[in-house]
């Protein structure tokens, strides 16, 4: 595995298959680096949003974050979202929409009690049917070590 934390830039090599982790970043856990963790015998290049020092009240660097993450799911050849229970992640409900009208791979995990988990899985079985939807973050990673075609 390789790895790429923001505020760093990704250059992925070709035919380097990279993922990029969206998911709840404010008010909740660091699941970014438990998921890591799990695929770090893999070959993907990961691209984590999440960063160690964020300052959300600084406006400056609210949009220097969002159009690092904007740039970064764009280059991703993949994207794992995970939507845990502690909040309900409103800027991954946005990107889930965004890219579920794409043909790009994503890989998709929500908590049981994450609270819209039903229309999750709901709305990705309309967009996208070929989206299995995992309940757990050690789940995910299973499913992206056996990563994509």
């Amino acid at each position: 595995m390789r790895y790429i934390q923001c505020p760093a830039e990704a250059n992925p090599q070709p035919l380097e298959k990279s993922l990029f982790l969206a998911g709840g970043i404010s008010n909740c856990p660091d699941w970014q680096s438990d998921l890591v963790a799990m695929l770090e015998k893999t070959n993907w290049l990961v691209i984590n949003p999440r960063r160690t020092d964020f300052d959300m009240n600084n406006p400056h660097m609210t949009e220097e974050q969002i159009i690092w993450e904007h740039r970064h799911l764009q280059l991703a050849s993949a994207i794992a979202f995970w939507f845990p229970p502690q909040t309900l992640c409103p800027i991954t409900l946005y990107e889930l929409g965004t890219w579920s009208a794409s043909n790009k791979p994503l890989f998709i995990g929500v908590d049981p009690a994450y609270q819209r988990r039903i229309d999750v899985i709901i709305q990705t079985r309309l967009a996208r049917p070929d989206v299995t939807i995992l309940d757990s973050l050690e789940a995910l990673a299973t499913s992206l070590q056996g990563g994509f075609v």
